[in-house]
């Protein structure tokens, strides 16, 4: 039977030893910071995007993508799916939006800020260049910063 190991002792000598990988942070650091206004005075300058999800009945899930403005608040468009959110989903909540605010219109006729945080389906290549193909200019919040994501209380303080 071969002897047991130290755990600790053996930690102790690797680390006199230079023997440990380095540490890094779980989380990198942001250079943006949140500034606590999300609100703008006036329409399609800035629209905001985010998901919820809730439980029916059944207990299947059912998640919500929405475009809100960040002026008047209006719901401009959403999709749902008891399935997870894609980039299918919020490219097709953004084109909706763009034509529910400029007329039938497959491109906004001025560029406008598409809030959102750094989800996989808002942050996909082709969800970043269909945005700006329809005249939206993708926007992301700060990692770690919800309150900016989506509709924040204090952002109703102009």
């Amino acid at each position: 039977m071969k002897p047991s190991l130290n755990a600790k002792r053996v930690y102790r000598v690797m680390r006199r030893h230079g023997l440990l990988l380095e540490h890094r942070p779980r989380h990198a650091s942001s250079t943006r910071r949140h500034d606590g206004k999300v609100a703008v005075d006036s329409s399609n300058m800035r629209w905001c995007s985010d998901g919820f999800e809730f439980r029916c009945d059944a207990g299947v899930p059912l998640r919500v993508v929405f475009a809100l403005d960040c002026c008047d608040r209006e719901a401009m468009s959403w999709a749902a799916s008891t399935g997870g959110y894609t980039g299918d989903m919020v490219r097709d909540v953004m084109l909706q939006a763009v034509e529910n605010r400029f007329t039938g219109a497959l491109k906004a006729d001025r560029e406008v800020e598409w809030l959102s945080d750094n989800g996989s389906c808002y942050i996909a290549d082709d969800t970043l260049k269909f945005s700006r193909k329809i005249g939206l200019k993708p926007v992301t919040t700060p990692v770690r910063s919800p309150q900016s994501n989506g509709w924040p209380r204090a952002s109703l303080k102009r």
